[in-house]
């Protein structure tokens, strides 16, 4: 299923503010309108149409068009009843979290206002269904596990010398301490790193609270101990041969070195594999690990929030907030001063 489907023939996108209709549910918008001798057609051309779908992240339209091929499946359309997607949420409530069910409400009334149709979302039996569905399942996501610096220590302790080792321990390293996201570690190139005298500065091209490109710059530098990310990576690339374009490749158990970028998928298995030969339960870590690792580890260690932003590039104090809550847990806590 493709996601031009939300984005060409879209009224919404483009009709004129002179003489709108007034919408009830279910109807649609004209395909065009007449003020005074001009006649204004509203669909969308494939250019602007192709615009549209790339001011969303890839990910983004995946999800979309995941989502509405699962509601079609189970039996749903576009248009919906209210009394449709109530039974949709109701029929998944015990199978799909919490989170996802909301995002399929989002891509569903999407789909709506594409369509120049009011959406059925916003109907109080709908709000009411998922509202009873979070009572009854709670909302709290699970998530990562961090993997916190001594942690890391104790994994990269574990580590041999061979290439996917070498490998593996740059890729841990980089992606602590930037704080990156699996795919900003896995999208790195080798023209994005400058070495200069306190270590290397990584320019990130693209992040997901950066889709326009704008880029943003992030410092790395030497590190105090043994475990130094700049020289980890520097080893990576003199032992991989590595002199253009991607910096983390792909490397099979024969130790053969693809051309191939290593996915975001990729990140996670490395993560879960090197934690479970170290001892540690894999099933608690992911890719987010060594991102949501750093921000906890350097809350623990008094780092200020706004610093620890500028290297994430969290979007809001809000969203690195729960790893200064965590990192801050047992610092000054009543209970260890009275027992």
């Amino acid at each position: 299923m493709s996601y031009s489907r939300l984005t060409r023939d879209n009224p919404l996108l483009s009709r004129s503010k002179i003489d709108e209709p007034d919408l009830t549910e279910g109807q649609q918008l004209p395909a065009d309108k007449r003020v005074g001798d001009c006649e204004i057609n509203f669909t969308l051309s494939e250019k602007v149409a192709a615009y549209v779908e790339q001011g969303l992240a890839a990910n983004t339209k995946r999800a979309y068009a995941t989502d509405l091929a699962h509601f079609e499946a189970w039996g749903g359309s576009i248009p919906a009843t209210d009394a449709a997607i109530a039974s949709y949420l109701a029929e998944h409530a015990e199978t799909l979290s919490v989170a996802t069910l909301c995002r399929r409400l989002a891509t569903i009334s999407k789909a709506h206002t594409a369509k120049g149709l009011i959406s059925p979302t916003s109907s109080e039996l709908v709000r009411a269904t998922i509202r009873g569905i979070k009572r009854s399942r709670g909302t709290a996501q699970a998530e990562a596990k961090p993997l916190l610096r001594n942690d890391l220590f104790a994994v990269l302790e574990r580590m041999g010398d061979d290439i996917k080792s070498i490998r593996d321990r740059a890729l841990l390293l980089i992606g602590f301490a930037g704080g990156f996201r699996r795919s900003e570690l896995v999208g790195l190139n080798v023209n994005d790193i400058e070495h200069v005298r306190q270590g290397i500065v990584v320019l990130l091209r693209r992040s997901k609270t950066d889709q326009e490109g704008n880029g943003r710059k992030i410092a790395i530098p030497f590190g105090r101990t043994r475990w130094c990310p700049v020289t980890a990576l520097d080893q990576w690339l003199s032992r991989a041969a590595i002199d253009a374009g991607p910096i983390f490749l792909g490397v099979n158990r024969h130790g053969h070195i693809s051309k191939r970028r290593l996915s975001g998928e990729a990140i996670s298995l490395v993560i879960k594999e090197r934690v479970a030969s170290s001892g540690f339960e894999p099933s608690r870590y992911s890719g987010h690990s060594l991102r949501a690792g750093f921000a906890t580890s350097a809350a623990m260690a008094g780092v200020s929030t706004w610093k620890i932003r500028a290297q994430t590039g969290h979007a809001s104090e809000a969203m690195v907030g729960r790893y200064i809550r965590d990192g801050d847990m047992f610092a000054g806590n009543g209970a260890g001063m009275l027992l």
